[in-house]
């Protein structure tokens, strides 16, 4: 078991008066299904920016390493199948069909540029 464990958090946008989070502290395991939802403007994104690292804040934030989705694409010529070759160069070709299968995707979405 793994946890994002978030201490005395606070947080304000350079040059803003209010803060965005102030001392907000709670723990979450990395094995729960969380989603965030609220209202634009409620601090969602920031909250997931400030876990990867982009803003200076108070307090302390220790997680796990993970990845933000959707990924940058750099090349948005290149086919789905270039992307996921560029981005996970080890992935196992029968897991991405069988996922494709269960969602029923047609594979012809692998070969289209983005």
């Amino acid at each position: 078991m793994s946890l994002i464990n978030v201490s005395n958090l606070t947080f304000a946008y350079e040059g803003s008066y209010d803060n965005i989070f102030e001392n907000v502290s709670f723990q979450i395991d990395t094995e729960w299904k969380l989603g965030f939802t609220g209202r634009n403007g409620r601090g969602k994104t920031t909250f997931l920016n400030l876990l990867l690292g982009k803003y200076e804040y108070s307090g302390s934030i220790s997680a796990v390493q993970f990845k933000y989705f959707p990924l940058y694409v750099e090349n948005k010529e290149n086919n789905t199948l270039d992307v996921i070759n560029e981005i996970v160069p080890d992935y196992l070709h029968w897991k991405l069909m069988r996922e494709l299968s269960l969602l029923q995707v047609s594979e012809g979405v692998l070969y289209r540029a983005l």
